[in-house]
């Protein structure tokens, strides 16, 4: 994923006071122009997943407003998930390798028990293969029709009973040299892989959910008879700058388990 040009200098210096593409406009509050200031930041790599950012103060002195200021930018950041505040320690750019990040976007829990409870998923990778984008693909990644798109399929099962059959559509550029060895060898959270091997990190999704039945394909790959009932759910990932980076299409068996979220 190409990255912008970054001048720590000049964003140190002033405030934007001219609103370009995918900013915060100039009369916006003070602290959405600080919050901008700091997402540039992480977006151009200047702190990645794991770091320590600077201190409020320090944080204060670059952009030349109060602490107040700063801390309240800072607040926003760390309610988006996209930074960690860590008493005694300091501020850290949230990482997907944190265990309690780990299930952020995996919403299918055991009717009994949690998700840690039963330890990680077991993975097999089905294929994965370089394609050109179909049509569908391609407008929810804006990309072009044609363009290189990676697709992923695989199963996860808990205590070996198969629970999710996922396909997975990423654009190429940014995950060239993905394989089945890399995604087979590799025993920790694909958003954590994405983000330590290829610099992606997925910061928010959107996700649509409808009721099923088991298709030929998707039936012996779940140990479920056909048409057995299951909850389809398709995701949506980005990246930072609301930038599309992941088409993720679920099929997940509910007979013991449960999709829950919670709203505020």
């Amino acid at each position: 994923m190409a990255t912008p040009s970054h001048n720590p200098t000049a964003s140190a210096d002033a405030l934007p006071t001219e609103a370009p593409d995918n900013t915060a406009p100039a009369f916006s509050p003070l602290y959405q122009q600080i919050k901008t200031l700091i997402l540039r930041s992480l977006q151009a790599g200047e702190w990645k997943p794991g770091d320590m950012i600077p201190s409020e103060f320090d944080l204060a002195a670059r952009f030349r407003v109060s602490q107040g200021t700063v801390r309240k930018a800072i607040d926003e950041l760390a309610t988006d998930n996209l930074l960690v505040r860590r008493q005694g320690k300091g501020t850290f750019v949230a990482t997907h390798a944190e265990q309690h990040t780990q299930y952020r976007f995996l919403r299918l829990l055991p009717d009994t028990g949690t998700l840690q409870d039963q330890g990680p998923a077991e993975r097999r990778i089905i294929e994965c293969k370089r394609l050109r984008a179909p049509a569908e693909v391609a407008r929810q990644l804006s990309l072009r029709t044609g363009d290189a798109v990676l697709q992923v399929k695989r199963v996860l099962a808990f205590d070996g009973v198969p629970a999710i059959l996922e396909e997975l559509w990423l654009p190429g550029a940014p995950f060239k040299g993905l394989t089945v060895e890399t995604l087979s060898e590799d025993k920790g959270p694909m958003y954590a892989l994405f983000e330590a091997q290829f610099g992606v990190r997925m910061v928010r999704a959107v996700e649509k959910i409808k009721a099923v039945g088991a298709d030929a394909d998707a039936a012996p790959l779940l140990g479920v008879p056909m048409g057995s009932p299951l909850l389809s759910v398709e995701r949506l990932a980005f990246t930072y700058n609301d930038e599309p980076m992941e088409l993720r299409r679920g099929l997940y068996r509910t007979d013991a388990r449960h999709y829950r979220n919670e709203l505020s």
